[in-house]
């Protein structure tokens, strides 16, 4: 069964600062809610800087709500804009605490910081708690325990610029460090639970190392260590649908995925054509991982095949390619998608070039295996509604995969944001069965 594939940019929002990551809300009842982070090095009055100055990083925390109002609106209203430490990473807490949805931050200054979304999404985020991890160093990464929506022993896991991994711990609202090593020679990018087993942790670093350590004992001796990947290690993600796998990506440009229990030779190797920045299980479907690779835009994997054959590149089932700087960010929404993917009414012929009426192209962007398109409504990063007709476009079906040919289709919402041009985007990706083919196999 060959499936259509097709990416749609819904929104382009310009951050101002440069973006680096992007987090929706896991937290029932909130998945509306978007969070993004950015970090920017200060430079002097004349742009030149001072290089015996220590460098000021700022940032600045983005809180969006999304709604679908219709073809004419944009989906993206601003909640909050928080001048901060410049922002390494963002993850929400997987569960509600205190029935509160609780977003974790990890800063240039070296510090973890807790916010907690109030009652009223309108009042945005308040602190809620805040602990440093070392002085002078970067906060580089976190992760949560909560991956399985387990709220039964909450904890976080916090990288450094110092090579440093920091086990916390989070009782009544205060964040605390429980327990830190030296992980790594360099930078440590990257920090993970296991989300299966949350005494398990993994850790990557520009020493071109992934590790993994047992809190149950020694964080001194790390329980293996791989060096697989060929440099720095920058992302690592436990699946939460199925035990034991792994997935981790590099500046190396590959993304590896793993079998827990056998950490000397990964179960499949994926090029990717760039740095492999953040790495993103889907949500709900098992299969599907979201990679954001630095030079070469950001792409939906399927790891069906890769996973169940023990080898072989997982295959690339869509690409958005509408950033024009280093992918970094990307998440998946949980939010349900109920209405169609956006299509153009057939529309009488402009009496004026869309030019002269100030913009309104439509791009269309189409992989040279025509497996996927992506759409662009508007070249100067501003919503425009839809109403206008598109370009033709390929009909081929994506590649072939072991995919339930009875399923319904997918409409998944997703958010990315790329480094220099301070550009956050969301879109959605539509991944529907070839009618065509369908109804010939049918017949």
């Amino acid at each position: 069964m060959a499936w259509k594939s097709k990416t749609h940019s819904l929104q382009v929002f310009d951050t101002e600062l440069s973006a680096d990551t992007v987090e929706w809300c896991p937290v029932p009842l909130r998945h509306n809610i978007l969070a993004c982070g950015t970090y920017q090095l200060q430079k002097g009055p004349d742009g030149a800087g001072d290089e015996d100055a220590t460098p000021c990083r700022i940032g600045r925390l983005y809180l969006f709500e999304f709604q679908q109002e219709g073809p004419l609106s944009p989906p993206l209203t601003q909640l909050q804009r928080m001048d901060t430490a410049a922002i390494l990473d963002l993850k929400w807490c997987h569960v509600a605490l205190s029935g509160k949805a609780v977003l974790g931050m990890a800063t240039a200054t070296g510090e973890m910081q807790l916010y907690a979304l109030s009652d009223s999404q309108q009042d945005g985020l308040a602190a809620l708690s805040s602990v440093e991890v070392g002085v002078d160093r970067l906060a580089l990464s976190l992760d949560w325990s909560t991956g399985r929506m387990d709220s039964s022993d909450v904890r976080l896991v916090c990288s450094d610029s110092a090579g440093c991994v920091s086990a916390l711990a989070l009782a009544d609202g205060r964040l605390s460090a429980v327990s830190q090593w030296k992980a790594h020679d360099f930078e440590a990018w990257i920090s993970a639970f296991s989300y299966w087993d949350t005494q398990l942790i993994y850790s990557g670093g520009d020493d071109c190392k992934l590790k993994g350590w047992d809190l149950r004992i020694s964080p001194s001796c790390p329980t293996f260590t791989s060096k697989r990947h060929s440099m720095g290690v920058c992302s690592i993600h436990s699946n939460p649908h199925r035990e034991h796998v792994l997935a981790t990506g590099s500046y190396d440009e590959q993304v590896l995925l793993w079998d827990g229990r056998n950490m000397q030779q990964p179960l499949s190797e994926s090029p990717m054509g760039g740095g492999v920045w953040r790495l993103k299980w889907h949500p709900t479907h098992q299969h599907l991982l979201l990679a954001a690779c630095m030079h070469n835009d950001f792409h939906i994997l399927h790891c069906q095949q890769a996973l169940e054959s023990a080898g072989g590149a997982c295959t690339t089932v869509a690409s958005y390619i509408l950033h024009n700087s280093l992918a970094y960010g990307a998440d998946w929404s949980r939010l349900s998608l109920e209405e169609p993917p956006p299509c153009s009414p057939p529309t009488a012929e402009p009496k004026e070039s869309l030019a002269e009426r100030g913009g309104h192209l439509r791009i269309q962007y189409e992989s040279p295996t025509a497996s996927f398109d992506t759409s662009l409504e508007d070249d100067a990063g501003q919503y425009i509604p839809e109403g206008i007709a598109p370009p033709a476009t390929s009909t081929a079906g994506g590649p072939a995969l072991s995919w339930d040919a009875n399923a319904p289709a997918l409409s998944c919402l997703l958010a990315s944001c790329s480094f220099y041009d301070h550009m956050l985007h969301v879109w959605r990706w539509d991944w529907t069965p070839d009618e065509l083919q369908r109804d010939g196999e049918q017949s």
